[in-house]
């Protein structure tokens, strides 16, 4: 079997509304030397039939179709089928801009001691409209230090490259930390090697209701916490010097979600995508007075 660089590793769930792009973004890499391991998780949409014809036009396309396991069995699977000397992550509701795979394998190139590097993101909604840019942090030190306040998204999972030895050989995804596995793989390879995000937007990363991000977000937040806790306790630290020590969660409302949205919008000076978002708050709650701030700033157009 003719070896690959670059295993891509893609779990699908009911994905069919936006799976098209994804793999469109994946199949159009400047970098082509790969393999694109797709393994449907159970979907009861159109998902399959949509991934199976990509697969005949394809041959680097790898599908695996079985009942559903869940995401954290589904990866682990994945890793163990992957032949690459790199794994790259990707979700079937996001998009990879097509230099993404070309700076990453070059970066775990030059950089013998980080196992993992991630891009910066620009935020698109359900629509594809952008939101605004997403990352900031580039140095190991940084990352780490973000994931041990329980700060998410200092690397952006989906938009992560990584070295698939050293992910094997730390245990991969482990069951305990669901909805948060990502959050605690990242504590543990910064134990034994550097993170690293590369500081250029060659990620698409979806914001829509159905995200794991919202519909999962107690559940996240509690094994979010659990992970740091026990990467404190690894590392011998004192977890209550943690941000995330005295940090509490309650689920968001619809419309703190769509206010959140209109702001990051606005912040990213994308003024009509702001104003989309201030509108819908206000047919959900037309006497809100933090939405008539959004959209007296969105009118304003800061």
């Amino acid at each position: 079997m003719r070896s690959v660089i670059i295993s891509v590793l893609m779990p699908v769930y009911n994905a069919q509304k936006y799976i098209k792009v994804a793999l469109e973004s994946i199949l159009n890499q400047t970098f082509t030397d790969f393999e694109f391991i797709i393994i449907n998780d159970g979907s009861s949409d159109e998902s399959l039939k949509i991934i199976e014809g990509y697969a005949l036009q394809d041959a680097r396309i790898k599908v695996v179709n079985r009942e559903n396991k869940g995401l954290i069995k589904t990866l682990n699977e994945g890793l163990k089928l992957a032949k690459g000397k790199y794994i790259a992550r990707m979700d079937a509701d996001d998009i990879s801009l097509p230099l993404r795979f070309e700076r990453q394998l070059q970066y775990l190139e030059e950089h013998s001691d980080c196992i993992a590097v991630g891009t910066f993101a620009t935020l698109i909604d359900s629509d594809g409209d952008v939101i605004g840019p997403m990352g900031s942090l580039q140095r190991h030190s940084e990352i780490d230090d973000a994931h041990l306040n329980g700060k998410g998204g200092a690397i952006v999972h989906p938009s992560a490259m990584f070295r698939r030895k050293v992910v094997l050989e730390a245990g991969g995804y482990l069951d305990d930390f669901a909805y948060a596995e990502d959050l605690e793989l990242w504590l543990r390879l910064a134990e034994v090697g550097k993170l690293a995000n590369i500081p250029e937007a060659l990620f698409l990363y979806r914001q829509h209701l159905g995200s794991i991000g919202y519909t999962k977000r107690l559940s996240q937040f509690e094994s979010a916490k659990k992970a740091v806790y026990v990467a404190c306790k690894r590392r011998s630290i004192d977890f209550s010097s943690s941000a995330f020590y005295a940090e509490t969660m309650t689920t968001p409302e619809l419309i703190d979600i769509y206010i959140k949205w209109g702001w990051w919008a606005l912040n990213g000076k994308n003024i009509p995508v702001a104003r989309k978002y201030a509108k819908k708050s206000l047919l959900i709650t037309p006497f809100n007075w933090q939405v008539w701030k959004l959209m007296a700033c969105c009118i304003r157009g800061y």
